[in-house]
Parts: structure tokens; C-alpha cells; sequence
């Protein structure tokens, strides 16, 4: 589609997400409606070369290596507040899917939340089974503005993925899993925090 397009299919579809916050704001006067952003990131054990400081005159050498062996970190984002849910998974299928829905259900059991995410496969199984507490709303294709949780991710590799290389799968996981605990609500709302999203509440 040309960016004209994706543009009109991206405006109606944010007024679709603010009309529904407003909605379920209106029937669940006293519950707390969370607005978060999903989707799921490969890391692994192949990395690309990044910018990095030297001494004037020299050419900087770092580490590289392209072994295809990768995790998954499924998460979501609440702009407004920072909260988030991070889980590391084997794979992007709808089991593990599955799995993770129920982790964030269990995060926050006693709110309402309306996840907006992709168009992925496992996004919109007939095998999903969605938490009664969960709501899913799909962002248009060719729309990743509208999902802030994209630049968590580049964060994620800015921190703690810079010009190094692991021995092994689980050295990936363990440094993926520090990293994430590293990643504060302030930082995932000054990087989130888009005034669309929070205008849906005000």
C-alpha cells in the first residue's frame, strides 16, 4: 500500500483503539483499563556490527559472528504507567502465545486490558485462548509507528547487544534476561509515552 494509504488505515484504526479505551473506561468504572502494545523479538547468537568510540585515526575491530541459534521475548508495554511483561519463549507459535497471555492475565488480574498487537499468525489463531480479562486489537499491517514497543526492542539491543558475541544460547538468554530487568518504567514511558496514547485517557 502507498504510505497515503497506510497513513488513513493508521488514523482510523487510532481513533478504533481511543473509542474502545473510552468503552471499556465507561463499563468498568472500578477497574483499571490498561492500554498496552505486544510483540514478540528474536535474540540470538548472530549480531551486526554497531557504531562505537575509538581514538582519532583508528579503525575501530569488533567481534562478529553469524550462528543462527535464537530466543524470543514476548512483551508488552503500558505507556501510560511503564508497566510492563517480558518472557523469554522457544519459539513464535500460538502455544507459546498461549503461555504468555496467561502470564500477563496472572501480572494483572484484576484489571482490563486492551493489547493491541500485530498481524502475526499465532495473533489470531483459532487455537488462541484469550484470557477473559484480555482483549486483543490488531494494528494494521505496514503501521509500525503504531506500536511503541519497536523501539523497546532496539533499546533492549542498544544495552545490553552492542559488539559482543556468546559462547552459547544460554549466555544470550541470561544476558537478555539482566537487560530486561535493567529497562526501568521511566525509561518505557519516556520511550512509549506517545500522545495519542495518552490522550485515550485524558
Amino acid at each position: 500500500p502507498s504510505s497515503q494509504e497506510s497513513q488513513r488505515r493508521g488514523h482510523r484504526d487510532l481513533k478504533k483503539i481511543n473509542d474502545r479505551v473510552r468503552e471499556l473506561v465507561f463499563h468498568n468504572a472500578t477497574k483499571t483499563v490498561r492500554l498496552m502494545f505486544q510483540d514478540e523479538a528474536g535474540f540470538g547468537r548472530i549480531n551486526k556490527p554497531k557504531y562505537c568510540w575509538c581514538e582519532n585515526g583508528i579503525r575501530p575491530a569488533v567481534p562478529c559472528h553469524h550462528i543462527r541459534e535464537y530466543r524470543y521475548v514476548y512483551g508488552a508495554v503500558e505507556p501510560l504507567t511503564g508497566e510492563s511483561c517480558f518472557w523469554v519463549m522457544p519459539q513464535c507459535d500460538t502455544n507459546c502465545m498461549n503461555v504468555y497471555l496467561e502470564e500477563l492475565s496472572k501480572q494483572f488480574p484484576d484489571d482490563i486490558i486492551l493489547l493491541c498487537c500485530d498481524g502475526a499468525a499465532w495473533h489470531k489463531s483459532k487455537a488462541l485462548r484469550i484470557p477473559n480479562n484480555i482483549e486483543l486489537i490488531l494494528i494494521p499491517p505496514y503501521t509500525p509507528e503504531m506500536n511503541p514497543i519497536e523501539q523497546i526492542w532496539k533499546e533492549l539491543r542498544k544495552m545490553g547487544f552492542r559488539n559482543e558475541v556468546f559462547a552459547t544460547l544460554e549466555k544470550v538468554v541470561l544476558r537478555l534476561c539482566d537487560t530486561i530487568c535493567d529497562l526501568t518504567a521511566d525509561t518505557i514511558r519516556s520511550i512509549t509515552g506517545r500522545s495519542w496514547i495518552i490522550n485515550c485517557f485524558n
